[in-house]
């Protein structure tokens, strides 16, 4: 480091004095700099160009920023396709909703003002003023028998109540007719089978049915079992579960499968479902198939909605107007047995669970309620589906 400059007043204190003299004999003159070196003007350095501008920097090439310049163009081309995929499929559905809607212009309205069921050549007939209803696939006149007017009527119901015809391709809205349009199916196949010839054997739709419906009874919600609470003062729920799944199968054991034994398929803590015995299965297999085709497509639509072979089958007996196979009793021994099976009993029988669990833990909003009321609707289908004036009860 330079060591500091220090200023030389030797020269300075003559100047010094003459000044002090001036300042006393009242003189006038200009202060002097303390510096007496000239100013100088600053020097421009001038610009020396030749030759053209040098190149921009570049940055450095290797494997990795190719591969990363490669991804990023890979990726920018994907992008674009996806964008023109996006373009295409946005003017394809643009292009199938002004075709269907051309197409379903006409279903928007109801082209029908009156529902009337009338009686045509010993059958029963809905008819869209003067346009009988029709089967939707084989288009054929639905012809309901004159022992179910309350079937009948219901019908008339769920298409009086539609808005448009568009809301007739809704099967959920019209629960009543894909049901019995699917018992009058039954019975058509009934009769193909019958007259198909011996040499070439096919499996028939009741067939068909009666192998699913045997899967429902080996995982029947009545035969499921919870263990019991470690906490003796904790409600169980098996207690429950044991009550309901007495008074269904002492009543089915009794009057519709008489002599043959229903055991419980998962007990307590096992895992896997254990199967009927033998002859369970095969009386239950030919009850099935011994069963109307109004009964069937019943009994069908009973066990997928409720999960339970038993249970529907209790709804069967308790409700068809064919009698289902159910044997004759004694008079008096209908009021042993129990209470009317009905819908709000079937229901909370295969519900028994949930409703346990929501009075425990709580209910969420539209979803229990919601599944509650659909259950309750469709076994009311079905108790409307089989029974009619020539039932006994």
């Amino acid at each position: 480091m330079a060591p500091a400059t220090r200023l030389c007043l030797l020269s300075l204190r003559p100047a010094a004095a003459a000044t002090a003299r001036n300042l006393s004999r009242g003189a006038a003159r200009p202060l002097r700099a303390l510096h007496t070196n000239p100013a100088q003007p600053a020097k421009v350095v001038p610009v020396y160009g030749t030759g053209p501008p040098p190149e921009p920097p570049l940055p450095p090439v290797d494997e990795y920023a190719a591969e990363e310049r490669a991804a990023r163009l890979a990726r920018r081309k994907k992008h674009a396709e996806v964008l023109r995929l996006a373009e295409d499929i946005k003017d394809a559905a643009k292009q199938h909703h002004e075709s269907t809607d051309k197409k379903n212009s006409g279903l928007k309205r109801r082209f029908w003002k009156d529902v009337i069921v009338r009686e045509v050549d010993g059958a029963l007939e809905i008819h869209l003023d003067s346009r009988p209803l029709r089967h939707p696939t084989t288009k054929a006149v639905m012809r309901i028998p004159l022992s179910k007017p309350h079937l009948a009527h219901g019908i008339a119901l769920e298409w009086d109540s539609l808005l448009s015809a568009y809301q007739a391709t809704k099967q959920h809205l019209i629960p009543l007719t894909s049901l019995t349009c699917r018992a009058i199916d039954l019975a058509a196949d009934d009769a193909a089978s019958a007259s198909a010839s011996a040499s070439t054997p096919a499996e028939s739709l009741r067939t068909a049915i009666a192998t699913v419906l045997l899967r429902y009874l080996d995982t029947d919600s009545l035969l499921c079992f919870a263990p019991l609470p470690d906490d003796p003062l904790d409600p169980a729920l098996r207690p429950l579960q044991e009550q309901v799944y007495q008074q269904v199968a002492s009543h089915l054991t009794a009057r519709v499968w008489p002599g043959v034994s229903i055991v419980p398929v998962l007990d307590g803590a096992s895992l896997f479902p254990a199967p009927q015995p033998q002859g369970t299965r095969e009386v239950v297999q030919g009850w099935i198939l011994g069963l109307s085709a109004f009964e069937l497509a019943g009994l069908e639509r009973a066990a997928l909605a409720g999960k339970s072979l038993l249970a529907a089958a209790r709804l069967l007996a308790e409700w068809s107007e064919d009698g289902a196979g159910v044997k004759e009793t004694r008079a008096g021994d209908a009021q042993q047995e129990g209470e009317r099976f009905g819908v709000d009993e079937a229901a909370r029988a295969v519900s028994l669970e949930v409703d346990w669990q929501t009075k425990k833990w709580g209910e969420v909003e539209d979803t229990h309620d919601v599944e509650r009321e659909d259950l309750k609707r469709q076994l009311g289908s079905v108790v409307l589906l089989v029974s009619g004036t020539g039932s006994k009860r």
